[in-house]
């Protein structure tokens, strides 16, 4: 008996010797000095106490970041923190400070600390760039996971296109992007506005990072933690496991034809670098290239749509179109997802009480987001934005950036007594056809698509 459990030991010694010496971790911070960092932009204090790097906020200057001197592409990286109540932090990594990006300004990936009652502490956000890449919107599961009031065990894995964060071994984040292969890693004070947040306090501690041996040290992805891709035109391993596929490939008009033609529109529509654009035609509606639609049709669907439009600009993202019913002026029918400048365009201001504006159900549903405070997730004008709709037989869903904002039954009374007070009363069993074509509208103004991806169910 004494044999077998000494044999036992022996093993599990062994095992966990193995586990260590796998995945070579080095400290980032040694708890004594920051000789290996610089301090960029704001100049919040940042102090070391009991091996600890502390963070103090401050009124009257931008975020301070704490950055490594050394770049990292690939790696691995844990910490603890600790942030007071009402702070909101975060941890910059792949991340770049050049002249001539904002004079110096730190952009790149985020991994959120925050505690507000949103809960996206372990989202990415990318720092003065392109805004929120993985809110929590899309995994409730990962919301629970940050403890306020505590100290919070975070990882983060950045390997190739894949970048994936945990709180508390509870996986959050679980993002395809590569738009930076390599950059610093450094510990944000954010600013503040509020007096009643000066003097507060974020602290790390326990900061390892290995950047060898990544592939056999890499945790296993919970399978209910959505994927959120932003690859370009192209699908990942996970994505084509799943069903998707593209619903334009990025280089031919495979697929589409005019919404009142029987081939491709030969003006209007412009092809280049994998975008597809509609072309300004001075705000005319379809009086250019016309609107496009899918040759085929489609009832039970997830798709998303990466889009950017021009300053001013109007468009739209309709499904459940029916191109027989509109033959004369003017666009197609079908349920939209409104794609509009709500700042510079009239169109938001029409309609009633906001029904018009961008992600809406247009004419029908105003976009609300309630998952955040800080108003609708829209990155604005010239950036890229999503558009993602789900449809579950009536069970209608409005995505921008990842942020649900329209939910409807497109077969309930409610819906039906919506349409009945719009523009669309006059055409019958609008929204509630079987099956329909998917339509990108030609609104008169410069719009760019890409990264048009569908699954069915």
């Amino acid at each position: 008996m004494k044999k077998i459990k000494i044999q036992f030991l022996a093993l599990f010694l062994i095992g966990s010797c193995a586990v260590t010496a796998q995945e070579n971790w080095e400290m980032l911070f040694n708890g004594k000095d920051l000789s290996n960092f610089q301090q960029l932009n704001g100049d919040a204090s940042y102090e070391i106490k009991d091996g600890q790097l502390i963070g103090t906020s401050k009124l009257g200057t931008p975020n301070s970041f704490m950055a490594t001197k050394n770049t990292y592409g690939d790696f691995i990286l844990e910490f603890d923190v600790f942030v007071e109540n009402g702070l909101n932090s975060g941890v910059q990594f792949r991340s770049l400070s050049i002249p001539e990006y904002m004079d110096g300004r730190v952009h790149g990936y985020q991994c959120e600390i925050e505690t507000s009652d949103r809960k996206w502490a372990g989202g990415v956000y990318d720092e003065a760039r392109s805004g929120w890449l993985y809110p929590l919107s899309r995994n409730p599961k990962g919301q629970n996971a940050f403890k306020p009031g505590q100290w919070n065990h975070y990882r983060i894995e950045a390997v190739g296109s894949s970048i994936r964060t945990w709180i508390n071994d509870v996986q959050c984040a679980n993002l395809v992007d590569d738009t930076t292969a390599e950059g610093f890693i450094a510990f944000q004070v954010h600013s503040i506005h509020d007096e009643s947040l000066e003097g507060k306090i974020v602290k790390w501690k326990n900061i390892k990072i290995s950047t060898t041996n990544l592939e056999g040290s890499r945790k296993q992805p919970d399978t209910e933690v959505p994927e959120i891709s932003y690859l370009k035109n192209r699908l990942t391993d996970n994505e084509t496991r799943k069903g998707w596929r593209l619903l334009w490939d990025g280089t031919s008009t495979q697929g589409w034809r005019g919404a009142k033609l029987d081939k491709f529109p030969e003006k209007g529509w412009e092809i280049n670098d994998g975008l597809l654009t509609v072309l300004s035609s001075g705000g005319y509606e379809s009086r250019n290239g016309g609107d496009i639609v899918t040759t085929g049709a489609f009832s039970n669907f997830e798709l998303s749509v990466d889009f950017r439009i021009t300053e001013g600009a109007n468009s739209g993202i309709k499904y459940f179109v029916d191109a027989e019913l509109n033959k004369g002026e003017g666009s197609a029918i079908g349920l939209e997802f409104q794609v509009l400048d709500d700042k510079k365009h009239p169109d938001a201001k029409m309609g009633k009480n906001g029904n018009r504006t961008v992600g809406s159900l247009y004419d029908l549903i105003r976009a609300e987001n309630d998952d955040s405070s800080r108003g609708k997730n829209f990155k604005g004008v010239g950036k890229w934005n999503n558009a993602r709709i789900v449809v579950r037989d009536g069970h209608v869903e409005h995505w921008l950036n990842q942020v649900k904002v329209v939910e409807f039954n497109r077969f309930s009374q409610i819906f039906k007594a919506l349409v009945e007070k719009s523009k669309y009363e006059k055409w019958e069993n609008f929204g509630r056809l079987p099956q329909g074509l998917i339509l990108l509208q030609d609104h008169g103004d410069e719009v760019s698509f890409k990264n048009i991806k569908i699954r069915e169910f």
